[in-house]
């Protein structure tokens, strides 16, 4: 099984702090953002990891993290998105990386409180198709949010005016070999970007996409500067530094 980080963008959310930095590389408590998800990848068992980045700054993220050595493995793979194409199209760039083997993609900013190996280990024993976080959220208008029916995910809409539910679809996703070919018969949206949610719903559509509830909390720290400041008094908490 292979892992993606993608650490993509612009980080116009944050700007002026992404000024002269990619959003990924701003700091949570006292580790640079991306550190989170690759070490998630790690204590799952995810050992061969491929980092997607982007923009201006794409050099910092193989001055920082180089090898891979500080996460105990022996290598780690960079590949670069021009422009923002989107998450699926960022995901398309990967394939060749991914050999044919299951994926599990976090998004570079999405940290969550117990890791992510559970999951992983019921995507390993999942015979046929993809597998997605879902959590509850106070906003559910704000996000990608699935609608279930029984034990199955009916759909998943992208911002709904009328939600169906608070099952916030969040930044990781689980892949078999097959979700290249889907990537390949996307169209762009009306943003001009090929949508995960796109993805994840041809997986629906077939009856072949599982989920989890996230257990714990999880943050989005890239999504705007009160988001960030939440993640680093929380994470900050965690460490024992912030009573």
């Amino acid at each position: 099984m292979k892992g993606i980080v993608l650490a993509g963008g612009l980080g116009s959310r944050l700007y002026p702090l992404t000024k002269i930095t990619n959003k990924h590389l701003l700091p949570i408590y006292k580790k640079p953002m991306i550190y989170y998800p690759i070490q998630m990848l790690v204590d799952a068992g995810i050992r061969d990891i491929m980092i997607v980045t982007g923009g201006r700054n794409a050099g910092d993220f193989l001055r920082l993290i180089g090898n891979g050595k500080e996460f105990g493995i022996s290598g780690i793979h960079y590949t670069y998105q021009e422009g923002e194409g989107g998450i699926a199209e960022a995901l398309g760039l990967t394939e060749e990386f991914a050999e044919g083997r299951k994926v599990v993609v976090v998004l570079g900013d999405n940290l969550l409180q117990k890791g992510i190996r559970a999951g992983v280990e019921h995507f390993r024993k999942q015979k046929a198709g993809a597998r997605i976080f879902l959590k509850e959220v106070e906003h559910p208008w704000e996000y990608g949010i699935a609608e279930i029916r029984g034990k199955r995910i009916k759909r998943i809409i992208e911002k709904p005016k009328r939600p169906p539910s608070n099952l916030a679809v969040i930044g990781v996703y689980m892949f078999p070999p097959d979700v290249f070919q889907i990537v390949r018969r996307l169209k762009p949206s009306a943003r001009g970007e090929l949508e995960i949610t796109d993805v994840n719903n041809a997986y629906v559509r077939r009856g072949r996409m599982e989920y989890e509830i996230v257990d714990g909390w999880w943050m989005d720290a890239g999504e705007n500067h009160e988001a960030l400041l939440r993640a680093n008094v929380v994470v900050g908490r965690e460490e024992g530094a912030l009573d």
